[in-house]
């Protein structure tokens, strides 16, 4: 299968934007003829913060990106029953329809998420 590089600044734009000052690009290979798509969303969460969310289709290739208490998090697409899951450091966001679920792993695995539905 012939790949080609996609580039940040294609694919990642808003993420390097959102990421800390000076950040690098990353180059992900897709596969020929692989289309990107960009999807930002903005979520209210159950603790009264907000929560934006960009999110990188190209499949294969499905990512992520949030910023949580001021840590840039860029998360990939992972196996799930229903919904999308993505993971990224210690941070599962579980997706479903217009809601979402953060995660935080090292709260332990009965700590409840934070529930977020889409402004």
């Amino acid at each position: 299968m012939t790949n080609r590089p996609l580039y940040a600044a294609a694919l990642l734009m808003a993420a390097a934007a959102a990421g800390p000052a000076g950040a690098d690009t990353l180059a992900i290979p897709l596969p020929k003829g692989a289309k990107a798509q960009t999807i930002h969303a903005a979520y209210r969460c159950a603790d009264g913060s907000r929560l934006a969310v960009s999110y990188y289709n190209a499949p294969p290739v499905a990512l992520a990106s949030l910023t949580v208490g001021g840590e840039f998090v860029v998360l990939a697409n992972v196996l799930s029953g229903s919904g999308a899951r993505y993971a990224g450091g210690r941070f599962i966001w579980w997706s479903k329809g217009k809601d979402g679920d953060l995660y935080d792993l090292t709260k332990g695995e009965s700590a409840p998420p934070l529930t977020c539905t889409g402004a």
